[in-house]
C-alpha cells in the first residue's frame, strides 16, 4: 500500500511540473514572443518621438532575422543629403560597369559649386574650382557629406533620372532623387521633392549590405567611407558603446520660422552578436532644438539596441 502511494504521488508531481504555468511561459512561442517585443518597442518609440513636436519616421529590422520595429513607416520625409548614398551606390555601379574609374579626374569650376546655403568643404577649400579624382569626390560625399562633390557625381552617373533608374532597378520604390543640392539650396521648397520612406530607406540599407547590384569591392569602399562619415555623431551613433560600427548618411536641412524640416540619419550598425540592424530615423517640421532632434534619433538607435543587441 505505501509503495503504491508513493507512486501515485511521484506520478501526480511530475504532471504539476510539466503543465504549471510556470514551464508553459519558460517556452514561450516565438511568433507570439517576436509580437509582445515589437509592441513594447514600438510604444518606446512612440514615447521618443513626442519630444521632438513634429513628424518621426522609423524603421529598423535585423537583416540576418527580420525582426523590425517601425513608426510611420511608409510616410513621406524630405532625405535632405541622405539621398547622397543612393548617389554614391549609383555611381559605384557604373564603376562595376567600368563606365566610370575611380582614378579618373573630374573637373569642378566655380559654376558647380552647390551655394553657400549648402555644405561644401570641397567650395571653401578650393574657391576657384579644383580637379579631383572619382574616389576623391566619393570620400567628400560621403565622409564630410559635400552638396558640391553629390552634385558633380550625379551629373558624372547621368543625372537624376540615371540615379533614379538605378533605384528602380534594384528594386527600391519611394524614394525620389530629382534636385540638386545646388538647387535645393537656392530653392528651399525643392528639398520636399527629394523625398523617401522609412521603409524604402531601410530597403535600400539592405540592398547595399546584400550587395544587389554592386560588386563587393565597391560594397567595401561606400560601408568604409560611411563608417568615416564625420557628420551625425550624436545621431545614430549618440548613445551606443564607444567602438560601435555604424555605417551612416546623415541629412540635415536649413531652419526657418523655428521650425527645422529635416533632421535624418540612415544606416548599418553591427550589433554585438554580428547581426546587423538596419535602421532609418527620419525627424521633419520640428520645433525642438537641435540637441532635441539629434537626442530622439539617440534615443531611438539606443532603444533599438537594446532590445536586439543580445
Amino acid at each position: 500500500m505505501l509503495l503504491a502511494y508513493a507512486l501515485l504521488l511521484i506520478s501526480l508531481l511530475s504532471a504539476c511540473s510539466r503543465y504549471s504555468p510556470a514551464s508553459i511561459t519558460s517556452n514561450p512561442d516565438p511568433k507570439a514572443a517576436r509580437t509582445n517585443v515589437d509592441q513594447e518597442l514600438l510604444t518606446r518609440l512612440a514615447q521618443i518621438a513626442s519630444a521632438a513636436r513634429g513628424k518621426v519616421g522609423v524603421a529598423a529590422v535585423v537583416l540576418e532575422t527580420g525582426e523590425l520595429a517601425s513608426l510611420n513607416p511608409q510616410d513621406h520625409f524630405p532625405m535632405q543629403s541622405v539621398y547622397k548614398l543612393p548617389i554614391g551606390m549609383a555611381v559605384m555601379k557604373q564603376v562595376d560597369a567600368g563606365k566610370i574609374k575611380l582614378e579618373q579626374k573630374v573637373r569642378v569650376t566655380k559654376n558647380d559649386f552647390s551655394g553657400r546655403a549648402s555644405h561644401s568643404p570641397i567650395r571653401d577649400k578650393y574657391p576657384n574650382g579644383t580637379e579631383l579624382t572619382v574616389n576623391e569626390l566619393l570620400g567628400w560625399m560621403l565622409r564630410e557629406s559635400d552638396g558640391t562633390a553629390s552634385d558633380v557625381l550625379m551629373k558624372l552617373a547621368g543625372g537624376s533620372e540615371a540615379i533614379q533608374a538605378y533605384l528602380t532597378e534594384i528594386g527600391i520604390k519611394d524614394m525620389i532623387v530629382l534636385d540638386t543640392e545646388k538647387a535645393f539650396a537656392q530653392d528651399h521648397s525643392l528639398q520636399f521633392r527629394n523625398w523617401a520612406t522609412p521603409e524604402a530607406a531601410v530597403t535600400l540599407l539592405r540592398a547595399l549590405h546584400e550587395r544587389r547590384g554592386l560588386s563587393e569591392s565597391s560594397q567595401t569602399l561606400l560601408l568604409k567611407l560611411m563608417t568615416e562619415s564625420r557628420p551625425g555623431a550624436k545621431r545614430l551613433k549618440g548613445l551606443l558603446p564607444a567602438g560601435t560600427v555604424v555605417a551612416h548618411k546623415t541629412g540635415t536641412s536649413g531652419t526657418e520660422d523655428g521650425v527645422t524640416a529635416a533632421t535624418n540619419d540612415i544606416g548599418i550598425i553591427t550589433l554585438p552578436n554580428g547581426r546587423h540592424l538596419a535602421i532609418a530615423v527620419f525627424v521633419a517640421d520640428s520645433p525642438a532644438d537641435e540637441a532635441t532632434r539629434e537626442g530622439v534619433i539617440a534615443k531611438i538607435a539606443k532603444a533599438v539596441w537594446d532590445k536586439w543587441s543580445k
